[in-house]
C-alpha cells in the first residue's frame, strides 16, 4: 500500500506542476488555434483575390513575363522565390534588397498564374489572421517564442501522460462520462474536466507532437541547409551566382519533362538561402492530401536547364510537412476542420475546468491526503480524495 501511496502522489505531482506551468499558454494556443483551423476561408471572406473569372482555368501564363514584371517592379532588388498558392490560381513573388533578405524585408507581388496579370491581393504578411498565426507561432517574439512555446508544448505531453495515469483508477470507481451535479461545483468541474481530457487525449497527443515540430522549423531549416543543401552545392562552393540564368519557362519544361505528373510548389532562384548559386531549385509536391505533402526537389542548372538532380527531401522535412496539415486539420475538407474544431473546444473546456480546479482548490496539504490513502479509497486519485 505505501508504494501504492507513493505512486499516486508522484504521478498527482507530475501531472499538476506540469498543467499548472504550461496551462495558460496552452489556453491561448487552442483559443487562436480555433480560428487558424478555417484561416483559408477566413482570408478568403475578409480578403479575396481580385481573380478574373472569364479565363480558361487550364491557360498558363509566361513565368518569364511574370520574373519580368517582378523585377522592373523593384529595380536593384532580387528576386528571391516564386511561391504558388495550393487552392487558388496565384503565384507570389518574393523580393528583397538581397538574396539573404529576412521575412521583414521582404516584398511580396501576386500574380494570376493564367494571365501573368499582376493581382491586388491583401499582404500575406499582414492583417487580423496573420497576427493571429504569429501569436499562436511564437508570441511575436520570433524563434525563442517559437522555442518556449516547444517546450510548453512537451510539458503538455507530459500533463497528459501523467493525467491519464491518474485518471485509470478513478474510471474503475465511476461510470465514463459521469458528472455529479449533485455534489457542488468543484465536483462537477473535476468530472468535466476528466471526461474532456479523456476524450481529447490522443487528439491533443498529436496536436501538441505536431506542433512541438513545428516550433523547430527554423533550426531544422538550418539542418537540411547544411546536409542536404550543402552536398548539392560542394562542387560550386565560392562561385558567384549565376547572373542571367536561363529561362525559367525552360528550366520549369525540363522538370515537366523529367517528371510527367509534377507540380510545381515553389522555386527559388540561384544564390537564394534555399537553392545553390548555381541552380534553380524547384519544389514537386503531389497530388493528393497527403503527397502534396511528400516534396521532390528538382536542381536545374541555370546556365544549361539541364537537371542536375532529382532529390527527395530528408525524413525530418517530410516531418515537418505532414505536421503542418495535421496541427491544423488541412487534410480533410470542412468535415476534418469541424471535427478540429469541435475537439479545440473540448480541450479548451480541459483547460479552463483545470484553470478553475486549481483556483478553488483545497487548502489541506498534500502530505495529510497521502495518509487518508487508506484500502477504501486506495483506486481514488488525490484530486477525488479531497472530495
Amino acid at each position: 500500500m505505501a508504494n501504492s501511496r507513493s505512486s499516486v502522489r508522484t504521478w498527482y505531482l507530475v501531472h499538476k506542476w506540469s498543467s499548472l506551468i504550461c496551462m495558460l499558454f496552452m489556453l491561448m494556443l487552442c483559443v487562436t488555434g480555433l480560428p487558424l483551423i478555417f484561416h483559408t476561408e477566413i482570408d478568403e471572406l475578409t480578403r479575396p483575390a481580385q481573380l478574373s473569372t472569364d479565363v480558361d482555368p487550364n491557360a498558363r501564363a509566361s513565368l518569364d513575363h511574370i520574373v519580368q514584371q517582378a523585377r522592373a517592379e523593384k529595380p536593384g532588388w532580387s528576386l528571391i522565390f516564386l511561391a504558388w498558392n495550393e487552392d487558388v490560381p496565384i503565384v507570389r513573388a518574393i523580393l528583397g534588397p538581397t538574396m539573404k533578405a529576412g521575412e521583414g524585408e521582404a516584398h511580396i507581388i501576386s500574380y494570376d498564374t493564367r494571365t501573368g496579370e499582376r493581382i491586388m491581393t491583401p499582404p500575406s504578411n499582414e492583417g487580423v489572421m496573420y497576427f493571429i498565426l504569429d501569436l499562436h507561432g511564437s508570441m511575436l517574439m520570433g524563434l525563442p517564442g517559437a522555442l518556449f512555446l516547444g517546450f510548453m508544448g512537451l510539458l503538455l505531453v507530459v500533463s497528459v501522460v501523467s493525467g491519464i495515469v491518474v485518471y485509470a483508477p478513478f474510471m474503475r470507481k465511476l461510470a465514463f462520462s459521469t458528472v455529479r451535479r449533485e455534489r457542488g461545483p468543484r465536483p462537477k468541474w473535476l468530472d468535466i474536466h476528466n471526461v474532456t481530457g479523456i476524450v481529447t487525449v490522443v487528439w491533443i497527443l498529436v496536436v501538441s507532437i505536431s506542433g512541438i515540430i513545428l516550433t523547430l522549423v527554423t533550426p531544422i531549416t538550418a539542418v537540411w541547409q547544411r546536409d542536404q543543401l550543402a552536398t548539392i552545392a560542394a562542387p560550386y562552393r565560392g562561385m558567384p551566382a549565376v547572373e542571367h540564368p536561363v529561362s525559367l519557362d525552360s528550366a520549369i519544361e525540363t522538370v515537366y519533362r523529367e517528371v510527367p505528373d509534377a507540380d510545381v510548389s515553389f522555386v527559388s532562384f540561384p544564390g537564394s538561402p534555399f537553392g545553390t548559386p548555381h541552380h534553380f531549385t524547384v519544389a514537386l509536391r503531389g497530388d493528393t492530401p497527403l503527397t502534396k505533402r511528400l516534396i521532390t526537389l528538382a536542381m536545374i542548372d541555370a546556365e544549361t536547364a539541364e537537371l542536375s538532380t532529382l532529390e527527395k527531401t530528408p525524413w525530418y522535412l517530410t516531418v515537418v510537412n505532414l505536421s503542418v496539415p495535421l496541427h491544423f486539420g488541412d487534410y480533410g475538407s470542412w468535415p476534418l476542420k469541424i471535427i478540429w474544431a469541435l475537439l479545440d473546444i473540448a480541450a479548451i473546456l480541459t483547460l479552463g475546468s483545470g484553470i478553475y480546479l486549481w483556483l478553488k482548490r483545497s487548502p489541506a496539504r498534500l502530505d495529510n491526503l497521502v495518509k487518508t490513502h487508506t484500502p477504501q479509497n486506495a483506486g481514488l486519485p488525490i484530486e477525488e480524495m479531497k472530495r
